[in-house]
């Protein structure tokens, strides 16, 4: 009888801890989440709670999804330390809801008509792209969409897949653009990581099947020739071309 009364506690144990263990999600909308530091706040302040077990963002949609141990907190407890931020209020969050974004992307092997067609009829083809407008003169493409429906990621692979090379673009007297040739077969995460690492680069992109390299940089951190010169530096190859080719 002791027997099987220790079998039974020791099941009743294995079973509650499987129940402590197990955890939920939830998904809210934070509207005033506009950037990577708004998102670090919303850590910081969600992190407070024991219960909350992890966090995943989409700046896009401005959501975070929030895994949570029901037994330590619950959707009510989380939602009111957003409110506490005075700034972070959640709100629910409609899959069907259309959110409009827009973002602008430089593409200097964008270099003739033909091609800002083909990226309009390409990205007019995708779900949720809701208006393209190439701008030949300044080599870039502004791009709205529904980011319940698309994000930035897939836009950029479609003119990746195209043959272009896009990175993102600003209107502003400090930001710069940079195109380079790269070797054939490089690690292009590891090399992007590495570009990105470099003073002044706020966005770079590889394109291993035209073999190019494009950077949206800061002028007030670094230059052509000391971006090139740092390019080098962490090893990779790149040369200038002289003037990107319709491919």
């Amino acid at each position: 009888m002791k027997k099987v009364t220790f079998l039974l506690a020791a099941l009743f144990c294995t079973l509650f801890a499987s129940a402590a263990n197990e955890t939920d999600t939830m998904i809210v909308r934070i509207k005033a989440m506009r950037c990577e530091d708004c998102a670090h706040k919303v850590n910081v302040a969600l992190h407070k709670d024991e219960g909350v077990e992890g966090l995943e963002f989409n700046l896009e949609r401005r959501t975070v999804i929030v895994e949570y141990n029901p037994a330590k907190t619950n959707p009510e407890k989380i939602k009111e330390e957003l409110n506490a931020t005075g700034r972070y209020k959640p709100s629910a969050y409609d899959k069907n809801e259309v959110i409009r974004r827009g973002m602008g992307l430089q593409m200097s092997d964008m270099c003739c008509q033909d091609c800002a067609d083909r990226i309009s009829k390409k990205l007019y083809g995708m779900v949720g792209v809701d208006s393209v407008a190439p701008h030949l003169d300044k080599q870039y493409t502004f791009v709205r969409y529904n980011a319940n429906k698309t994000c930035k990621a897939e836009i950029k692979q479609a003119l990746l897949d195209m043959g272009f090379t896009p990175t993102t673009y600003y209107t502003s007297n400090v930001i710069r653009f940079a195109y380079y040739n790269v070797p054939e077969n490089i690690d292009v995460e590891e090399a992007t990581e590495q570009v990105l690492a470099l003073d002044g680069v706020d966005d770079a992109t590889i394109n291993p099947k035209r073999h190019s390299l494009a950077i949206t940089y800061v002028t007030e951190q670094t230059n052509p020739e000391k971006l090139l010169s740092d390019i080098k530096a962490a090893g990779l190859n790149v040369t200038v071309p002289t003037t990107p080719q319709c491919k």
